[in-house]
């Protein structure tokens, strides 16, 4: 069984989600806290890591199941079949969801220099220095087609 990303109706992640769990597909809606700021008060919501995406897993056959639950779109596409995600990379995302960097502080690197990341969920991975911006280091990983914003 591979993993696949699944392209969604924009805000369904979690109701698609919730629907291909219920019809036994298994899947992963990775999700973040964001404290959401209203002019009397502030709230704590779980919103998704990537918006749009879900990632399931299932056989080849059973691609096609996914199209009975509202709000899936396409499935994402890599050289003309659908892509395939490595279960190494959902484990990197698993992993950086439950660590809590305290601090990110990086000197002697300049804006697109490449870097091997150290330490942390995408240990290994090459990542392109982008920029520093007071509280927050913003890292490309190009292998994963995603920016990394690291804030202390």
């Amino acid at each position: 069984m591979n993993w696949y990303a699944l392209y969604t109706k924009p805000r369904n992640e979690k109701k698609v989600a919730e629907n291909l769990e219920f019809i036994g597909v298994e899947v992963y809606c990775p999700m973040i806290s964001v404290v959401k700021q209203w002019s009397d008060r502030k709230k704590t919501t779980q919103q998704p890591l990537l918006n749009s995406y879900v990632f399931v897993r299932l056989d080849e056959k059973d691609r096609s199941k996914v199209f009975d639950v509202p709000g899936v779109v396409r499935y994402l596409f890599w050289l003309g079949k659908p892509a395939i995600v490595r279960d190494f990379e959902i484990n990197a995302i698993k992993d950086l969801l439950q660590e809590k960097y305290k601090e990110v502080l990086v000197t002697g690197i300049q804006p697109g220099q490449k870097i091997i990341v150290e330490a942390g969920a995408f240990k290994g991975y090459e990542a392109i220095f982008k920029e520093q911006k007071g509280n927050k280091t913003i890292l490309v990983l190009e292998s994963l087609g995603m920016t990394l914003i690291l804030e202390r």
